[in-house]
């Protein structure tokens, strides 16, 4: 026999259900509790983009000197070709360039594509050099003794150096620049550093014996964009038309593997993804902390539903019934009889008209569903 379970008072049911918390309850909860997460990524993801959107994009076109794009060098080239110097626009290093002697200036471009010969050749050559915003690689064979510091963003700066092309210059608006530093390793010849900022320098020339060589952190003072701002022009004429010859090195992308100091996908990065990822980081290390902080003891939640023993006995008798397995159910329903429902020692001496008399032993009361009567349905009784 299955016990039935007491009914429940008037305010059991009202009681759980008021303890369990609503669906838009769950959802309030979860999104104050994630909303400084996504509050987080969104202002990172701004700063990801402003520092993009302040970093000067790069294009095959930058520096070209035929290129009447904003980015291109075709007015410098066209002024110091009014000016009466020789431009010579050179696609790659041609081993004739060690023959070129000091009245010559060599402006070199996109120094990522040289290769280890280029730099031999043009270490070679004793024409002045101009290099625009080298790798380090090159800073190092090329101008050795000048060192890399950082990069800097600014408007409008004063020399503050007695460089002559500079003087005549006047201020000029770099924008976005690399800095450098003299080192001691510098050569004697003597050097210059202009356009200082804390930290380093703009423009740094280092006269070698047998050359000079200038290293420019801007392409500002070369490009068409911001040529007619201040005394851009100027200092882009002094440095490029330097002598009456300028070949203005525009070297082509160089074979896979094949460039001078190869870069790894690190370097190749641009520090505003770099920063967005440190940052990135960071606000993970941050919320695993905080997370890991309110995590506490498991907390038992009482059961929404009670469901009662009498209403699982006929779930199970429709069952066979509408299986047509009667004869399993009747087999179930003796077993958990014989099992549940046998006498104790003090209520076998009453009669079966007793008051210890179980109701399912009645004549014509039979479980839910279940065959009794004519001796089919009948349990048998063990003596």
């Amino acid at each position: 026999m299955v016990m039935q379970a007491p009914p429940a008072g008037p305010g059991a049911g009202t009681g759980a259900a008021a303890g369990e918390p609503s669906a838009r309850q769950v959802a309030g909860r979860r999104w104050r509790a994630s909303r400084g997460i996504l509050a987080a990524l969104l202002a990172m993801g701004v700063i990801a983009v402003i520092l993009a959107a302040l970093r000067p994009s790069t294009s095959a076109t930058t520096l070209d000197p035929e290129s009447p794009k904003p980015e291109g060098s075709r007015a410098l080239a066209a002024i110091l070709a009014q000016n009466g110097t020789r431009v010579e626009i050179a696609r790659n290093v041609d081993p004739s360039m060690v023959g070129y002697n000091p009245g010559t200036t060599l402006v070199v471009t996109h120094t990522e594509r040289l290769t280890d010969e280029d730099l031999t050749i043009l270490r070679a050559s004793q024409a002045n050099l101009l290099l625009v915003q080298p790798t380090s690689y090159v800073l190092n064979d090329l101008a050795p003794g000048v060192g890399l510091v950082a990069n800097t963003f600014s408007d409008v700066d004063t020399p503050d150096c007695d460089l002559l092309a500079t003087r005549l210059a006047g201020p000029v608006s770099f924008n976005e620049s690399f800095l450098y530093e003299i080192e001691p390793g510098a050569p004697s010849g003597g050097t210059d550093a202009c356009y200082p900022e804390a930290g380093g320098a703009r423009l740094v020339q280092v006269r070698q014996p047998d050359k000079t060589v200038t290293v420019l952190g801007s392409t500002a003072p070369l490009i068409n964009e911001t040529l007619d701002e201040e005394g851009n022009a100027a200092l882009g004429i002094n440095l490029a038309g330097f002598g009456r010859h300028t070949v203005w090195l525009m070297p082509e992308l160089p074979e896979p593997g094949t460039a001078a100091g190869g870069k790894s996908l690190t370097d190749l990065l641009p520090f505003g993804v770099k920063l967005f990822f440190l940052e990135l980081l960071v606000a993970v290390l941050l919320v695993a902390l905080w997370r890991a902080r309110r995590l506490g003891p498991v907390v038992a939640e009482a059961l929404p539903v009670v469901v009662r023993s009498a209403e699982t006995v006929e779930g199970r008798a429709r069952l066979y019934r509408a299986s047509r397995t009667r004869a399993t159910g009747r087999r179930t329903h003796c077993a958990r009889r014989s099992r549940t429902a046998r006498p104790a020692a003090g209520a076998a001496a009453l009669g079966r008209t007793g008051p210890g008399r179980r109701a399912a032993d009645r004549p014509g009361r039979r479980g839910p569903h279940l065959p009794s009567g004519g001796g089919r349905g009948r349990c048998p009784v063990r003596s």
